[in-house]
């Protein structure tokens, strides 16, 4: 049997493909936990606002991501990191509305997801429904602005990181978000006129 180190057998394999064979593999796994430790924690601490729930959070996501590996179909427009995310955030505000239940001592949620969802309504995050429907209004959008939103509420981009990748400017990028975060709300109205 030839034994390989974890980076040689996920060499040149795309995160999908580390998460498929990580079901037979375990030991994969952690190349995809090497490389999303640190961003996930950044978002679930930008969410909650407490860095010791901020890990816990990030743990029990890694775990649910390990766990649903082979129920993971990517799709159109859909990567691991998108997936990875959206549960990531379900974790964060499912924690985040246990630990008020609790009473425990809780700070306000970070401004910018309130912005996304214009109703404010915390149950709504309970609900299956609201992943499915954030992912309808995105496709709904100029792709520009799909990916703008995506790239920083959902993947926890900095405005910077973001106009490198595009080879933009700073400033093009945060007229970009503030334009998508706008036209989200009008898209989202029309989809959800009864929420």
């Amino acid at each position: 049997m030839e034994y390989l180190s974890l980076e040689d057998r996920g060499e040149g394999k795309s995160d999908e493909e580390i998460l498929a064979l990580s079901i037979k593999h375990p030991s994969l796994f952690a190349l995809l936990v090497r490389k999303y430790e640190a961003p996930f924690q950044r978002r679930a601490l930008n969410i909650i606002r407490d860095a010791s729930a901020a890990e816990d959070i990030v743990q029990e996501a890694f775990t649910k991501i390990y766990l649903n590996a082979g129920k993971f179909v990517p799709q159109e427009g859909a990567s691991f990191s998108s997936w990875g995310y959206r549960i990531l955030i379900n974790t964060a505000l499912t924690s985040y509305q246990k630990r008020k239940k609790d009473g425990a001592r809780t700070v306000q949620l970070d401004e910018e997801i309130w912005t996304l969802i214009p109703d404010g309504n915390l149950k709504q995050f309970e609900k299956k429904e609201l992943a499915d429907v954030v992912a309808s209004v995105l496709s709904r959008m100029p792709s520009s602005f799909a990916k703008a939103l995506s790239s920083f509420f959902i993947e926890g981009k900095s405005q910077e990181e973001m106009a490198r990748e595009e080879g933009v400017s700073v400033g093009a990028i945060k007229t970009r978000v503030h334009r998508a975060k706008a036209e989200f709300k009008k898209v989202y109205k029309s989809v959800t006129p009864n929420i």
